[in-house]
């Protein structure tokens, strides 16, 4: 699929994802993002829980390359996990791009459906993650 200006991952690939009814895939991601844009570094120390995330805010313009999986939460609702390195100049930022990421001009997508399998993201009430389940 192809991202356009603007569109806010991860809700864009989560709605085409209901939308196609894909609810086990895997994606990758190429393309440019925004500034301002929010990625998940860590957690600010090892042995809180549930975790206190680090927050990093993009600052210009990044080039950005990702890889994800799609499985349904409790809900039914497709739900994205993408880390992604996104870099400018010599300075490089990895982390999970929950938070939000808008595309900068043009963003690429490859979505790969899983079929034949039973997998759900359960919410761990200790971690606060959702935690991916495979029957």
């Amino acid at each position: 699929m192809r991202l356009n200006d603007g569109d806010h991952v991860p809700d864009c690939l989560e709605s085409f994802a209901a939308q196609k009814r894909i609810f086990n895939a895997v994606c990758f991601l190429l393309g440019g993002v925004k500034d301002k844009g929010k990625v998940v570094v860590g957690p600010r120390d090892s042995n809180t829980i549930p975790p206190d995330p680090v927050v990093r805010i993009l600052n210009g313009v990044h080039e950005v390359q990702g890889v994800g999986t799609i499985f349904s939460d409790e809900n039914g609702r497709p739900r994205l996990h993408m880390h992604a390195a996104l870099g400018r100049g010599d300075t490089t930022t990895t982390g999970c791009v929950r938070m939000g990421i808008d595309v900068w001009q043009i963003g690429e997508v490859v979505m790969l459906e899983i079929v034949g399998i039973s997998a759900l993201r359960k919410r761990n009430l200790e971690t606060g993650f959702e935690l991916l389940e495979i029957d």
